[in-house]
């Protein structure tokens, strides 16, 4: 469904369940992965979702009780640099690049998603928010793209620092 023919509310709503749904996917996807860096990295993933969760439940709030959105002030994904190169098991190199390639979509998606709230609020702050949401699910999916190109390529685990 358009996020452009939802009642704004439900289509935060529909965010937030988006948003627990991406907890879910990437605290199973931590505990299936064995490599101590494809972890942190999911674990750090659920973290950012729960975070966005918890500020679209905010908003929530808000606009329920004062019909006003919130500032939202970003966050930024926070992964230590990878100072070891920490090669994969092949076995476990093709499960980390399925779960990773799912990720990238589930990041697609909620780009996609904010953008689409962004221009179906007029409201300058939601505007901002839903902006800056997107931005931040861009800047992830980047992260993810170059972990997976870095074990198609080169078998370890990587990102830029």
């Amino acid at each position: 469904m358009d996020y452009q023919e939802l009642n704004f509310l439900d289509a935060i709503r529909m965010a937030m369940e988006a948003e627990g749904k991406a907890v879910a996917f990437y605290d199973e996807a931590a505990a299936k992965t064995h490599n101590p860096l494809g972890k942190r990295l999911f674990e750090q993933l659920a973290e950012f979702e729960r975070y966005h969760h918890t500020k679209l439940a905010d908003l929530e709030a808000s606009l329920c009780e004062n019909g006003a959105c919130i500032i939202y002030e970003g966050r930024e994904l926070s992964l230590p640099v990878p100072d070891e190169v920490s090669r994969i098991q092949e076995a476990d190199k093709m499960s980390a690049m399925g779960i990773i390639t799912l990720a990238m979509e589930i990041k697609h998606k909620a780009e996609e998603r904010y953008k689409a709230l962004a221009e179906q609020t007029t409201d300058a702050t939601g505007q901002d928010m839903f902006r800056r949401l997107a931005e931040e699910e861009h800047a992830n999916h980047r992260i993810l793209r170059d972990a997976y190109w870095s074990l198609n390529n080169r078998g370890v685990w990587a990102w830029p620092g």
